[in-house]
């Protein structure tokens, strides 16, 4: 634990700038994924096109950003004394007393409003209907939710989930039945990681008294539900790339090329999780691994220039 201990960087942002977790932003990219599918898509082009289209994904994504934010602030203050007995939690900004219990709810109900206002002026009511929905699941989490196991992992996966749909639904466009499932499994894959991770790491302490829902969890069961997970992600993405559908909507099947990355990226987040114990926070991962950050800057070009060479 000590070792966790003096890891922490010399240097570090505000600490009511750390409150709204910045680094978990990254999570709503995938409020962007309907639109970069939709936008090569020629049924759809139209409702993906122009700057319009851009700047309603663009507050889409801030709205989630804001509103995730406020769910996390939430959390903090609410778990922040069992926070105060975790060895990496306690410096969390709440539990370590940086930022009071006042200045904490400001700050929520701020990011609250903000993002609530905005999805309600400029966004479809669809938008705000799919925000509000991820907003009331994410406090029964907070609350209650997060305490029963396997509960906990499925609430987060759905909310990946409830991301790509608001992304859809905030131009108008449809999204793969496909996608969705693909967003579910690899999101669980993560959670699961996750909670493998807690579990290893508390277990010479009381892995109850930080999170109740690992007593739920068995190592040895967590491992091979993360393997079905693994295989499923990867058999269900190479079915949507190379399904009758996919071809003849975007028409070309060369979208099968981008599967290599994708196996190739889950191996390496599996050997990142068994090897090194990286599995407790797969958003430094896809910040700071560099082989991960070059697999995942390949898939996106290796996709960019499928669909640049597509027939008009």
């Amino acid at each position: 634990m000590q070792g966790l201990q003096q890891n922490q960087p010399r240097f570090s942002l505000p600490p009511w700038i750390r409150l709204l977790r910045p680094a978990q932003w990254l999570k709503n990219g995938i409020v962007g994924a309907a639109y970069l599918f939709a936008r090569w898509d020629p049924t759809q082009a139209a409702n993906a096109s122009g700057w319009r289209a851009v700047a309603s994904v663009a507050l889409a994504v801030a709205c989630f950003c804001a509103m995730s934010s406020a769910v996390y602030i939430l959390n903090d203050w609410n778990d922040r004394e069992a926070d105060r007995r975790h060895p990496v939690k306690r410096l969390r900004p709440l539990a370590s007393g940086e930022v009071s219990s006042g200045t904490a709810w400001w700050l929520l109900t701020v990011l609250f409003i903000a993002s609530t206002v905005a999805a309600w002026f400029c966004l479809p009511l669809r938008f705000l209907y799919v925000l509000g929905g991820y907003a009331a699941m994410q406090i029964a989490y907070t609350f209650f939710l997060k305490r029963i196991s396997y509960v906990d992992v499925f609430v987060i996966s759905i909310g990946f989930v409830l991301r790509a749909v608001a992304g859809a639904v905030a131009i108008t466009v449809r999204i793969s039945p496909w996608l969705l499932l693909c967003t579910f499994l690899l999101s669980l894959f993560l959670a699961l990681c996750k909670r493998r991770h807690e579990k290893i790491l508390l277990e010479a302490e009381d892995a109850d008294e930080h999170r109740a829902a690992l007593s739920g969890y068995d190592q040895r069961l967590l491992d091979l539900q993360i393997g079905i997970l693994a295989a499923a992600t990867l058999v269900c993405y190479s079915i949507y790339t190379l399904a009758p559908e996919t071809v003849q909507r975007f028409g070309t099947n060369r979208l099968g090329l981008t599967i290599p990355f994708v196996i190739f990226g889950i191996f390496r987040y599996l050997e990142l999780v068994y090897r090194h114990a990286e599995g407790g926070r797969p958003e430094k991962v896809m910040l700071t691994d560099k082989i991960m950050i070059g697999t995942v800057l390949a898939f996106f070009l290796t996709a960019l220039a499928i669909f640049l060479t597509l027939p008009r």
